[in-house]
């Protein structure tokens, strides 16, 4: 009788050690955005997203070329929250080593210069 228990213990510690090998999830997987902020970057500079709006735009500067939700370091102008091909705007009256406007929705939302970002 001992000797049952103690083979189907061991089956049963087996069978758990091999359904959870299987398992997708992974508690120590940290690929997904764990940003502290939304973000763009334009010219090597990150500017930080605000919940200003802004009225005054001036010329379009450009746009965003690489979108990823994804924590990492990117090249280009890159967004953690805008898609590719969203149009970045210098603000009137206010000079791009400060401040741009991005479009959001039909409107301008403000994005405030954050220092120099990190390229791979």
């Amino acid at each position: 009788m001992f000797l049952r228990l103690k083979y189907n213990f061991i089956c049963i510690v087996t069978a758990i050690v091999f359904i959870s090998g299987c398992s997708n999830s992974n508690p120590f997987d940290n690929s997904s955005a764990e940003w502290t902020f939304n973000f763009v970057v334009w010219d090597g500079y990150i500017y930080q997203l605000t919940a200003e709006y802004v009225e005054s735009i001036d010329e379009e500067i450009s746009e965003v070329t690489k979108y990823s939700d994804m924590e990492g370091t990117y090249s280009g102008n890159f967004s953690n929250t805008y898609e590719k091909g969203t149009k970045y705007y210098a603000i009137q009256g206010i000079s791009t080593d400060e401040a741009i406007a991005i479009k959001d929705e039909g409107k301008y939302k403000k994005a405030i210069r954050d220092g120099k970002y990190r390229e791979k």
